[in-house]
């Protein structure tokens, strides 16, 4: 199976370069040469004079292709931890208090007295 050519990208440097010497050719056929030369298409030079006419030199830089990242992607994966470390802890907390009860029971049952905190609560 023949591989898929990689996509070419092109610097802000490179479409500036070009086209200032498209800018500079003045003699019938030298644009002609110099797309040939450069293995480029009119188009690429529409595109890259539209670009830098409406000071969108970002737009002269490759851009990433795909999906663009959620903007709040960082606040929902902490959102998402936060919550999940909640139920643990939750969950954790009713073993605790399950664990608590059962150790009242048991010093009732036994007749041991459970020594109070400071605060007047059961540890």
């Amino acid at each position: 199976m023949a591989e898929k050519p990689e996509r070419r990208r092109f610097t802000a440097e490179y479409k500036l370069r070009i086209l200032r010497e498209a800018d500079r050719s003045t003699e019938p056929g030298q644009l002609g040469a110099l797309l040939r030369r450069e293995g480029l298409y009119s188009s690429h030079l529409s595109t890259w004079r539209q670009q830098r006419d409406a000071g969108t030199l970002a737009g002269l830089a490759p851009q990433r292709r795909g999906p663009k990242p959620h903007p709040d992607a960082a606040l929902i994966a902490e959102n998402q931890r936060l919550r999940r470390e909640n139920q643990r802890l939750a969950e954790k907390l009713r073993q605790a208090e399950a664990i608590i009860e059962v150790q009242k029971k048991l010093s009732d049952l036994l007749g041991i007295p459970l020594p109070l905190e400071n605060n007047g609560s059961v540890p």
